[in-house]
């Protein structure tokens, strides 16, 4: 297939060129698990290379000069606890208006008393980790036993600290026929949203198998269908932007609409990475960079840079990602583009659908 050569307009609304609505910095790889899906091939000591505090905190004070409304940081890792300045880290952020949240790993270093301190720090949510229904094959996957007891633990501490709980689910071969029983845990937790990361084969990821677009067509159907009980998660995806074109089918939500639940967002678009050494990436699972912090300006990177730049524009994909009317809020997975054929404008081959409605069976 050929670009797509549409002069259709983008809506304003979805396209985030003047700041990303959520940064992720991987503040540090150490990590005491050894997860076989991991994307940051984290270690069990920091690399000597990391940011130093003093570079977090400029960063931190770079990340704020993209003004208002400021983006959303999630420190994440590797382990952001293997970080002794975590903490200072995030007291700079909060005194600098920037909204935080965290995602730790369930090791004994997330205990009830560190919860409560991410609470009073001013930490929005904390995001965990649960793959598998039994705790041996999530211990299995994470690859340290005792994960999955101290992963219900840590949500159990959160509810009871009022921390809103954000449950990250794999979904890939290995784990999709537990999407409905991890649904039900995550109800029974408490969870205030349910975050399903589609594989995508880099770092050890590799290892593990995606499952195909038809089984990820009827799984995001079945997301879509699900009922929007009082107290259920809110259910989004990563690295399945085309969750909200199924949405949207499902709901009949006109497209006019689009502003709610992320329409527009995807790597590039509203979402940015920082690696652990200042690389800056469209996401943490498309390891590309267009810069790096130590030698650039995070804000003039991402406002500029000629990658960044284009992965706004859903007019300049390729195949039936550009061609797709679903484009401007959809635009595919631009990590899984890339992992499947070194170009970031491809089109995502995890979604089957076929622009204009009908589709290949």
């Amino acid at each position: 297939m050929q670009p797509n050569q549409t002069s259709q307009k983008v809506p304003a609304h979805l396209i985030f060129d003047q700041a990303p609505r959520r940064i992720y910095w991987e503040v540090t790889r150490a990590c005491a698990l050894a997860c076989r899906h991991c994307r940051a091939d984290a270690s069990p000591s920091p690399d000597p290379c990391e940011l130093s505090p003093e570079e977090g905190l400029q960063l931190l004070d770079r990340i704020a000069a993209f003004g208002a409304p400021r983006p959303h940081v999630i420190f994440t890792g590797g382990d952001p606890l293997e970080r002794a300045d975590l903490f200072e880290l995030i007291a700079y952020a909060r005194s600098r208006g920037l909204g935080v949240s965290v995602s730790p790993s369930a090791t004994p270093k997330l205990t009830p008393a560190v919860i409560r301190r991410f609470r009073d720090a001013g930490v929005e949510a904390i995001s965990l980790s649960i793959d598998r229904t039994t705790a041996e094959d999530h211990d299995a996957l994470r690859g340290v036993e005792g994960c999955a007891e101290r992963t219900i633990a840590a949500a159990l501490a959160a509810r009871e600290a009022g921390l809103p709980l954000q449950v990250n689910t794999l979904v890939a071969a290995e784990t999709v026929d537990d999407m409905p029983g991890i649904y039900r845990l995550a109800c029974d937790l408490g969870a205030a949203r349910w975050s399903l990361f589609f594989l995508v084969s880099v770092g050890r990821g590799t290892v593990l198998q995606p499952i195909d677009a038809q089984r990820a067509e009827k799984l995001l159907g079945w997301l879509a269908d699900l009922p929007r009980e009082q107290g259920g998660p809110f259910v989004t995806t990563t690295e399945a932007p085309h969750f909200r074109r199924v949405l949207l089918e499902r709901r009949s939500l006109p497209q006019v609409a689009t502003a709610r639940a992320g329409f527009g967002i995807r790597d590039g678009n509203g979402v940015l990475f920082v690696s652990h050494t200042g690389y800056v990436s469209p996401s943490g699972f498309l390891p590309v960079a267009a810069g790096n912090v130590r030698r650039e300006d995070i804000v003039g990177i991402y406002r500029s840079s000629p990658m960044f730049v284009s992965l706004r524009d859903a007019r300049s994909f390729h195949g039936r990602c550009g061609m797709c009317e679903y484009h401007a809020m959809c635009g595919g997975s631009r990590a899984r583009a890339w992992a499947a054929s070194e170009d970031i404008l491809a089109e995502d081959p995890l979604c089957e659908y076929q622009p204009g409605g009908a589709k290949e069976r």
